[in-house]
């Protein structure tokens, strides 16, 4: 199979939109972060669970975390358009369940409401730009 210069410059352009995705997907929280951490009054502390210490959420959490998910939700996405031509779908389930999954650690009765609040936001946007920013660059065939 022989690539084209469309071909190749296709997949350039669709690796440039995957990363501004993870980009803002990585920004966004680290905005809400500045702006609600002080408006809160208090840092940011999720329950640990039974027996675990209360843990603080810092900025390098805010950065990394989404870094690796929108990092790993690429590399998914990437994979599924390979093996089949429902690759959208599959990944939007998937990341679907995954959004839920990360409300988890909210539920906890030691973390404060305006905490839930500010960090549910953050896990909305940041599913919210890699859900519709990656599967507007999939291709809708394979």
């Amino acid at each position: 199979m022989t690539t084209t210069v469309t071909d190749r410059s296709a997949t350039g352009a669709r690796r440039r939109a995957r990363a501004l995705t993870v980009a803002a997907a990585i920004l966004l929280p680290v905005l809400i972060w500045l702006v609600a951490d002080p408006i809160a009054g208090h840092d940011l502390i999720v329950d640990g669970g039974p027996d675990q210490e209360p843990i603080q959420v810092a900025a390098f959490a805010v950065v990394v975390v989404p870094l690796l998910v929108g990092l790993a939700g690429w590399g998914l996405l990437a994979v599924l358009e390979k093996v089949t031509r429902h690759a959208r779908v599959i990944w939007l389930v998937i990341a679907a369940v995954f959004l839920l999954i990360s409300f988890l650690p909210l539920t906890g009765p030691g973390t404060p409401g305006s905490t839930r609040l500010i960090l549910g936001s953050m896990h909305l946007v940041v599913a919210a730009v890699l859900m519709v920013g990656l599967t507007r660059t999939s291709p809708t065939t394979r």
